[in-house]
């Protein structure tokens, strides 16, 4: 399925934000069991009252799954909204001729995939 330019606009504006980058990115790492919110603000350092705010931004924009556990909500990452905005950022490589494309080495950046003439 195709994402929709203004899914991908609403994704990329909920990572925008530093914390909810983190937030994102601890609960990749504690794929697939998830945290809950509380563990999450301990772990990141934020305060309880701002959590449910950014946790609720990034469930709006599909990033993030929530689920009941008793009295605690467990947040997980939704992996496939960010495989889909890659696949949407990236759809276009090289002009649709990825034999063009070529892994790409930084010195600050892991390695990725990139056009070969973004190397010259």
């Amino acid at each position: 399925m195709e994402m929709r330019q203004d899914h991908v606009i609403r994704l990329l504006e909920a990572l925008a934000s530093p914390v909810r980058l983190d937030i994102y990115r601890l609960l990749v790492e504690h794929e697939p069991d998830g945290l809950v919110a509380g563990d999450i603000a301990v772990r990141l350092d934020i305060p309880g009252n701002s959590i449910s705010f950014h946790l609720k931004t990034l469930q709006y924009a599909g990033l993030v799954n929530g689920h009941r556990e008793g009295r605690y909500q467990r947040y997980r990452a939704c992996l496939m909204a960010a495989e889909g905005l890659i696949a949407y950022l990236t759809d276009n490589c090289c002009g649709h001729r990825p034999e063009l494309c070529a892994p790409c080495v930084t010195t600050d950046v892991k390695p990725s995939l990139s056009c070969a003439a973004s190397r010259t």
